[in-house]
């Protein structure tokens, strides 16, 4: 299984998917439990949410799944939310803190460097890759982190999540006009709630390649999962109808970050190092 695949554009978006994949290797698989075996903290469908919304964008999706190593966490295993209940760079409980593997089956940290060098490394050299495809054609690069998560998870966060939730680590990520795009546009969709740097504020993909003073741009949008899913349940049934209704706003999202990037990259010529 080869860890990643990428769907290479012309245009000045790349998508970042890193948690779609649902492929666990076998040697890992026979040691989760039922409950792991589920997958139930996929990103259920977010690469077919997207797919074909943009004209020459380039998609990087990560084949296997997050419990194998989640690749939107720091390969150092530093925490993205100090203070705040998460899940770690191989993780060992789902997102209700419930166990994921069998009695003493858990990695140990020199299994879990081998799983970072065989799937981590080479999904985010790929990503790394593009966006300097990307940016050495049109002067800029624009990533947009495709996200999606079930709107209620107790043990994560309190209530019931917006429908949209935008993150740009408080602004340091993407420019200025990157960020208010997004945010209008989710803050408008008739029938839908939005955050703007709410509970998720940017994964580690977003923080450590959104430089907007050396033209990349990152913003992640975590979508809650009521908004495409029939049932945030078993079987995570993608429904047409919500995820067609959903797809005319994340076009119109997509469409406004493709038509920014010219603003952007004459931005960074007159003004070398501006963000803005």
């Amino acid at each position: 299984m080869n860890p990643f695949e990428v769907t290479r554009g012309d245009g000045p978006v790349v998508l970042g998917v890193p948690h779609s994949g649902t492929f666990v290797p076998a040697d890992i698989w026979q040691r989760l439990t039922p409950l792991g075996q589920k997958l139930a903290d996929t990103d259920w469908h977010v690469d077919r949410l997207y797919e074909g919304l943009l004209p020459g964008v380039t998609m990087v999706r990560a084949n296997f799944h997050r419990y194998v190593i989640d690749a939107n966490r720091d390969p150092e295993g530093v925490s993205l939310y100090p203070g705040q209940n998460t899940t770690t760079l191989c993780p060992t409980t789902d997102f209700d803190g419930k166990p994921i593997y069998l009695e003493d089956e858990a990695p140990v940290d020199e299994e879990i460097e081998t799983r970072r060098l065989a799937w981590h490394a080479p999904y985010h050299a790929a990503l790394q890759m593009e966006l300097e495809r990307v940016r050495a054609r049109h002067g800029v690069a624009i990533l947009y982190d495709c996200h999606s998560i079930r709107s209620r998870v107790p043990y994560l966060f309190e209530g019931t999540l917006p429908d949209f939730n935008t993150g740009t680590n408080n602004g340091a990520t993407c420019a200025p006009k990157i960020e208010a795009a997004v945010f209008q546009r989710t803050e408008t969709a008739s029938g839908y709630s939005a955050v703007l740097n709410g509970r998720f504020k940017g994964g580690w993909t977003t923080r450590h390649y959104g430089r907007p003073e050396e033209g990349i741009h990152a913003i992640q949008m975590e979508l809650a999962q009521k908004t495409h899913l029939a049932s945030e349940d078993t079987p995570f049934t993608y429904d047409e109808d919500k995820a067609e209704r959903l797809r005319s706003h994340l076009k119109d999202i997509l469409d406004a970050l493709a038509a920014l990037a010219p603003t952007l990259a004459r931005k960074a010529n007159e003004d070398p190092g501006s963000a803005s």
